[in-house]
């Protein structure tokens, strides 16, 4: 059931090197799929050409299908031979006690599951059941047109789609909104048709449920929709998603700020060449040069973007960067999109400084070709690479002239090196973020503050000597995983001791301080923190004789 998913991406990806077409799915290797639609309550007349549309996608995409309105077919032994089990318009409870048994191991033990339209209109006593198609049927108005809003168009159920697809269809309303457990791909406008009743209304989803996976569309109601080259992609596109074969991160996703959706506002190029902006999709030109999100910098957040290479192409996202005029990420990193070379300038790297886990990547990749999604996940001086929602690198910046806190971009990296990016979008860390301007200390020993006009608020943590301390009573260290400061000293610097409790109290991390050439001259040095602190934040300062440095600001992630 799982074997040969890695063999697929990598022979995929071989294929498609040079082409910038959607996904060729032929070049999966062969695998089956089980269509079920044994109904005990309302029979839809359109099963019939639902099975043949997807014994026609298989005939064309190498997999083959079984149909059947058998439940004695949901045996551990029997369904151990499909990739997927697709749900055609059932309805009602359709299996007995020890076929759920077989088919909820089947699902967590790492098959797939592709629901259509009336799914959600079964089992709804068997509560597993439930999370597994998300949410549940309970009412629908006539036949009619709908607009049908795209939310994301990286998965290979969606990528195809417009961003509003028109579509004449039985829309559903369902008993909850799938949004917190699910990721919705598209929802419905209620206000294009009569007879919504959910006001935020998903209509397509996917989650992953233990080691499997589960995908499904409200669609599938009429004849016409399977007859639909359209309909047939995404539900192709669904297909492929559960059989393992096109990887998506399908976690809930709340919360994000749109930093490009189909708008350019607050971006700037830096450098030759740029982005054409068509369909909600930047397309690079020439190069090598920098599209910067020059709005606003960033400190700790998750940035997700989807990408798309055209073949054995190159580019990055750059992060932290200390402005948006330059080409390179002054002062911060590069996360590395494509290339060759050494392992820390490929997929996945944080560019020149640390390789990705090679295996997990290359099994979380879809191949040139295909979307793929980046999660760059930055609390205080760490950085996580998740792709597809798997994650592959792990880096803690220790150089106090770089930081992943700045600006973000995207690179175009040269002609011939074609690269796609769409829905760009960020989630600030605001709530597990907290930043203190270093002379609002609540107790001390031996500091004064001191007066910089190129400090924050104009003020540092000053005139510090060796065992000199200070105390914040209002900020936990209870959780924090990672500490940053903005320092400066005209003298060889020293060391910040982080304790939580007290200045003798149990130590979570410290961080060298280097020396800057200058009491008005800052740099940004952080730490990974132990996580183990129960009491309010204390800085111990340690160094050799004389004043050691002066501290601006401070800021503690995590918790």
């Amino acid at each position: 059931m799982k074997t040969i998913r890695l063999a697929a991406t990598l022979a995929a990806a071989l294929l498609l090197i040079g082409s910038f077409a959607p996904p060729v799915s032929a070049a999966d290797p062969a695998y089956q799929v089980l269509v079920f639609s044994k109904t005990a309550g309302f029979r839809h007349g359109s099963i019939a050409a639902g099975v043949q549309a997807v014994r026609d996608l298989g005939a064309a995409n190498n997999f083959t299908v079984t149909a059947t309105e058998d439940a004695n077919a949901f045996t551990t032994a029997n369904l151990a031979q499909f990739e997927a089990v697709v749900f055609l318009n059932t309805t009602g409870d359709v299996l007995n006690t020890s076929q759920q048994d077989a088919f909820q191991a089947y699902i967590e033990g790492g098959g797939g599951f592709v629901g259509v339209h009336a799914a959600a209109d079964t089992e709804h006593s068997w509560p597993w059941y439930g999370q597994l198609v998300g949410a549940r049927f309970v009412s629908h108005p006539a036949v009619q047109s709908a607009q049908v809003r795209v939310e994301s168009r990286a998965h290979s159920a969606t990528a195809h789609l417009p961003q509003t697809w028109t579509r004449t269809d039985e829309w559903y309303n369902y008993h909850v909104n799938p949004r917190s457990s699910a990721r919705v791909l598209a929802s419905l406008d209620e206000a294009s048709y009569s007879g919504g009743t959910m006001g935020d209304h998903p209509i397509v989803w996917c989650r992953s449920i233990s080691a499997g996976r589960s995908f499904y569309t409200g669609g599938g109601h009429t004849d016409a929709s399977f007859t639909d080259p359209t309909f047939r992609t995404h539900l192709l596109g669904g297909i492929r998603y559960a059989a393992g074969f096109a990887m998506f991160d399908c976690r809930p996703e709340t919360g994000y700020t749109i930093l490009y959706g189909g708008s350019t506002a607050g971006w700037t190029q830096a450098g030759p060449g740029g982005f054409t902006n068509s369909d909600a999709t930047l397309s690079s030109f020439g190069g090598r040069g920098v599209y910067w999100h020059s709005a606003k910098a960033f400190r700790s957040y998750s940035l997700k973007l989807d990408w798309r290479l055209a073949g054995s192409d190159d580019s990055g996202v750059l992060i932290g960067a200390d402005g948006t005029s330059g080409t390179t990420p002054a002062g911060g990193y590069e996360i590395q999109i494509g290339g060759s070379g050494s392992a820390n300038q490929v997929t996945g790297a944080v560019y020149g400084v640390k390789a990705p886990n090679a295996s997990a990547r290359d099994a979380a990749l879809n191949p040139p070709g295909s979307w793929n999604t980046y999660e760059l996940l930055v609390e205080g001086e760490r950085i996580r690479v998740f792709l597809n929602g798997v994650q592959i690198n792990d880096f803690t910046n220790s150089d106090p002239n770089r930081s992943p806190q700045g600006y973000v971009g995207i690179q175009n990296n040269g002609a011939g090196d074609d690269v796609s990016f769409r829905n760009i979008r960020i989630r600030e860390l605001v709530a597990s973020s907290v930043k203190v301007e270093g002379e609002s200390y609540s107790s001390s020993s031996g500091v004064q503050v001191a007066n910089h006009s190129s400090a924050s608020g104009g003020k540092t943590v000053g005139y510090v000597n060796n065992g000199d301390w200070v105390g914040y009573a209002a900020v936990s260290t209870a959780g924090r995983t990672s500490f940053s400061a903005r320092v400066s000293s005209a003298t060889a610097g020293g060391t910040i001791e982080v304790r939580s409790g007290s200045a003798t109290g149990p130590l979570l991390g410290s961080v060298t301080v280097p020396g800057t050439g200058g009491w008005g001259t800052f740099t940004t040095v952080g730490t990974t923190l132990s996580s183990t602190g129960t009491g309010p934040l204390h800085l111990l300062f340690k160094g050799g004789s004389g004043y050691l440095f002066d501290v601006d600001w401070l800021t503690l992630d995590g918790g």
